[in-house]
């Protein structure tokens, strides 16, 4: 199943953790199939500027997946090499609490509005019964 959701995010410096990257903290409002908020962590290193760089995220979102209440979390790998970006965003096996217990799928970050808004597609492979219930 496909839907799709928004997100607008507040990201925050933080204490770094590795000599040769930086480290961010962040609140995500999510709308659309997804309601609610999520928190994070983000890694980063290597130079954006000159087309190199990547960084590693892990962020609990709580509220609902198409009506359906829990928790989530996601996890992200970014990548850019030469300019050319790459990104894995996925819910984490087996995080799902509530109705969402059971839930897999991955994320994909389309549209950045300048406003920056994030409109992102999400493909379920798994959903829970209380989920289902709510498709049909």
């Amino acid at each position: 199943m496909t839907t799709t959701a928004t997100f607008t995010i507040d990201l925050r410096p933080a204490e770094p953790l590795l000599e040769s990257g930086e480290r961010f903290t962040f609140t995500k409002t999510w709308s659309g199939a997804l309601e609610g908020q999520s928190t994070g962590v983000m890694l980063t290193a290597g130079e954006p500027s000159a087309g190199d760089a990547g960084y590693v995220a892990a962020e609990v979102f709580e509220g609902t997946l198409r009506g359906a209440r829990g928790t989530l979390a996601f996890h992200q790998l970014g990548a850019m090499s030469g300019g050319d970006p790459g990104l894995t965003y996925a819910i984490a096996p087996g995080s799902g609490t509530g109705e969402l217990a059971g839930t897999t799928g991955t994320l994909e970050i389309g549209e950045i509005e300048e406003s920056g808004r994030h409109h992102v597609t999400l493909t379920l492979e798994t959903t829970p019964i209380a989920l289902d219930r709510r498709i049909q």
